[in-house]
């Protein structure tokens, strides 16, 4: 009853209500809030902070930068989407702060907009060189079971097109990236797709910002080849995946294009399917048979791989599909 209480009191006022709508309607940072309600900074991150403690909005860096989005779990982030919701939809003032939302997704529609304008001869150029992205996404989808698949990772996710792509039947799902730039674009492509449980953080892929065993499934996708150290890349995906959890690692199989370490600054020109697997042992998965999708001149493979349940565990491994060019 206490905790309740609580968290009703640190919604109980105007400016705070509004943030609530506000970061129910994507991810946002402080400055943009201040510039929507017209209030100085000081003011809206105190409110900020009251409604994090209160459980009510989630906080998160990306690197000098702070967003701030409506809480996804436990029982303070129930009730604040129930209290989103009873904002009438006529009320002047909110209608105002979004008005002055969309400006603000409208000028970063233009900034990643430009960014990827500026980077696309250099994404299309290595595409040319191997089989068709949707045939690379459809292979994915096969090599996980049918229906939900849970708490969905995305090492690497650049534009978070696998988050698109899988995201849908996650029932919460992150992608992750260094570069903010990306990330910038990816929270364009989700809003665009209408994808509100996906969110995107700024993180290393050699220290994930989670606990471990927090994901059913993870994805490394075309981010291998520009590892330092790519066991341990799988070895930290490893760590965050529940038992019986997935991991799909999708790269290239060796190859000779030079210009590739030279113009594109990849670290490592293909993966065998040996050192895939030695890897995936060394970090407690269990390797199944890889999908190879041959290209011209390039190979994209699929190596899944699934992190060992305990002894005595009951929870079940889910089967892989052996089709699509699989080999043992």
């Amino acid at each position: 009853m206490d905790d309740l209480l609580q968290t009703l009191k640190a919604a109980a006022e105007p400016t705070r209500l509004r943030l609530l709508a506000l970061c129910a309607h994507g991810e946002l940072t402080v400055s943009e809030l201040t510039h929507i309600l017209g209030q100085s900074q000081p003011r809206v991150s105190r409110h900020l902070k009251l409604l994090c403690d209160a459980g009510l909005l989630d906080r998160f860096r990306e690197g000098t930068f702070a967003f701030y989005r409506l809480a996804e779990r436990g029982a303070s982030a129930e009730l604040a989407r129930v209290l989103v919701d009873a904002i009438p939809a006529d009320d002047q003032t909110l209608a105002l702060d979004l008005e002055r939302l969309e400006s603000i997704k409208r000028g970063r529609s233009e900034s990643a907009a430009a960014y990827f304008r500026e980077n696309a001869a250099r994404w299309h150029e290595i595409r040319a060189l191997h089989v068709p992205e949707r045939e690379v996404e459809a292979a994915l989808a096969t090599l996980l079971p049918d229906g939900p698949i849970g708490d969905l990772l995305d090492i690497g996710t650049g534009t978070g097109r696998i988050l698109e792509v899988l995201g849908p039947r996650a029932g919460r799902a992150v992608g992750v990236d260094q570069s903010r730039e990306m990330l910038a674009v990816a929270r364009i492509n989700l809003e665009a797709a209408g994808l509100r449980h996906c969110h995107v953080r700024q993180a290393d892929m050699y220290q994930l910002p989670f606990p471990s065993g927090s994901f059913d499934v993870a994805v490394i996708h075309q981010v291998l080849h520009f590892a330092e150290s790519p066991g341990d890349v799988l070895a930290e995906a490893a760590r965050v995946l529940r038992p019986g959890g997935r991991l799909l690692v999708v790269d290239f199989a060796p190859h000779d294009l030079e210009s590739l370490r030279s113009e594109h600054a990849h670290r490592r020109l293909g993966f065998a399917d040996g050192e895939i697997a030695q890897w995936c042992r060394q970090a407690g998965l269990e390797s199944a048979p890889v999908v190879h999708l041959a290209g011209d001149p390039l190979t994209v493979s699929i190596w899944p791989a699934t992190r060992a349940a305990p002894p005595g565990g009951d929870r079940p491994v889910p089967s892989v599909p052996s089709s699509i060019g699989a080999v043992p």
